[in-house]
């Protein structure tokens, strides 16, 4: 069996199907991602945000449909799943950090096992990114001695020294005190500027008007409404999209 290319924007999903059990949770979602391109993914508690990200970096596989990486189908069955993966950067709402490493070895640990840098060559990276962020001086340090806004920025940094295509973030605020989000936010707004191809999860809706290049709302495992943040966030056509956002409004987080 040939494994089949494809070709078309950094990541297509078409007709992505995930359930667990008889729980349908992402009922045929598509989407397409262009480079550079920052899509905020937007919805109710439940709406299959988290499952559409885990699906993208392979962490589930789906039931029905296709994930496209650059024209390459990676949730094929024969495809090579940790190949796909060096291209796919994940951080999560908990840091999963190792404890028992310092803060450099955490981050130099994956380009060295796994794409095989040497230990100096992933050492002079990881510094790089550290000073890039604003943790240079944390870098011989150990994940419980820093604010959780740092240890998600050292998430951040430890995803971003594989050099992935593309980013994923799923919630990355929700787990922090209030103070500390901005500085966490801070680090998304300069990947953008760095013109980083982005797909984000998130319950910051005026953060999600602020750096995304289109909004995806999602409701019962479907993209109810798809488009720039000034239309979905402002002027919605779909009445879930209008029902959500009250709700949203009513709760002062827009």
């Amino acid at each position: 069996m040939t494994e089949p290319t494809l070709t078309g924007p950094t990541l297509q999903l078409r007709g992505v199907h995930k359930a667990y059990g008889d729980n349908p949770v992402l009922r045929g979602v598509s989407l397409d991602v262009d480079e550079h391109e920052v899509v905020a993914l937007i919805g109710p508690s439940g709406c299959g945000k988290s499952t559409l990200l885990r699906c993208i970096d392979l962490l589930e596989p789906i039931d029905a449909g296709a994930i496209i990486l650059e024209g390459e189908d990676i949730s094929w069955p024969g495809y090579d799943v940790n190949a796909a993966r060096r291209n796919i950067g994940i951080v999560f709402q908990s840091f999963n950090l190792f404890p028992h490493r310092s803060v450099l070895d955490n981050i130099t640990l994956a380009p060295r096992k796994v794409l095989g840098h040497s230990r100096d060559d992933a050492e002079t990276q990881a510094m790089d990114l550290l000073t890039r962020f604003g943790l240079a001086d944390k870098a011989a340090g150990y994940p419980d001695r820093l604010s959780g806004g740092q240890q998600q920025r050292v998430a951040i940094v430890r995803a971003l020294a594989m050099q992935p295509r593309i980013m994923l973030f799923d919630e990355i605020t929700s787990a922090l005190d209030p103070e500390l989000v901005g500085e966490v936010l801070g680090v998304i707004r300069d990947l953008k500027a760095a013109g980083l191809t982005m797909v984000l999860a998130t319950h910051e809706m005026a953060f999600a008007r602020e750096v995304a290049t289109r909004v995806a709302f999602l409701d019962g495992g479907e993209v109810a409404e798809l488009g720039p943040p000034e239309q979905v966030l402002s002027e919605p056509q779909q009445e879930r999209t209008r029902r959500f956002l009250r709700r949203v409004t009513e709760a002062g987080r827009l």
